[in-house]
């Protein structure tokens, strides 16, 4: 499945979502060469958050492979920066395009929900959250963990407490069509959280290191949930009663 919009009107521009949205593409073609595959496995081996310094589980100089003749050396020390800069990397195309679209998807009415000082706390928060998850269930991990998804998690955990019963319009493939379903949004978004689930259990049995981070998404997805009632706006109940079934339909 592959939500494409709801009905969920904005009050005000998301400059904020804009912002983010911005510094993860800017991310991705000044420091990662746009996937070229040098600069690519330089931003993700240096700006990566490698699970196994920050616990310091693993010797400085263990590696890693990214590639065909491009390895990563773990550094000395924490690099407890990396918490931040992995947020803003992405390592393919295809990864970025999907975490900024569903950034935009959700991101915009949860940051309606609250000021935008707030909002950006709450992202940051959620996606620190997030990061900490994958390090505990792979503290020893010497794969680097690159993505904004952790903290796009928590904005859909925050999505579910807020916007349950708003429709998300979601394309879902049948053989060779696809056919377009309205959803609640608690459906889709606890279908999806039931899916990273099941990931991260499937990946301790197989005994994989890399991959998707499905400990991160579940991380950041259960701290938007817990976190957003003492993030949004105290007036913003009121307001969501009067405005909410306003649809609008968002591009």
């Amino acid at each position: 499945m592959f939500p494409y919009h709801d009905e969920n009107a904005t009050q005000r521009t998301p400059y904020v979502t804009f912002v983010l949205i911005a510094l993860n593409v800017l991310a991705w073609l000044l420091l990662q060469g746009g996937g070229a595959t040098v600069p690519l496995a330089r931003s993700v081996c240096e700006l990566g958050l490698i699970p196994g310094e920050l616990t310091a589980s693993v010797s400085p100089g263990t590696r890693f492979p990214l590639g065909e003749g491009l390895v990563c050396l773990t550094d000395p020390g924490r690099q407890i920066q990396n918490l931040i800069t992995s947020m803003f990397l992405h390592g393919s195309w295809m990864h970025l395009l999907g975490n900024m679209w569903f950034l935009w998807l959700f991101g915009n009415n949860i940051e309606d929900s609250m000021t935008r000082p707030r909002f950006v706390a709450f992202y940051v928060l959620t996606g620190l959250a997030a990061a900490l998850a994958q390090v505990i269930a792979n503290p020893s991990s010497a794969v680097p963990m690159v993505g904004a998804s952790g903290a796009i998690s928590g904005v859909m955990g925050a999505y579910l407490v807020l916007f349950p019963s708003v429709r998300v319009f979601t394309a879902v493939p049948l053989g060779f069509y696809i056919t377009s379903i309205a959803l609640p949004a608690w459906v889709m978004l606890i279908y999806w959280a039931v899916l990273q689930l099941f990931g991260g259990f499937s990946s301790i049995v197989a005994g994989q290191e890399g991959g998707v981070a499905f400990w991160a998404h579940l991380g950041g997805f259960l701290a938007g949930v817990i976190l957003i009632k003492l993030f949004e706006k105290p007036d913003r109940l009121a307001h969501h009663r009067s405005h909410h079934w306003q649809p609008r339909r968002r591009g």
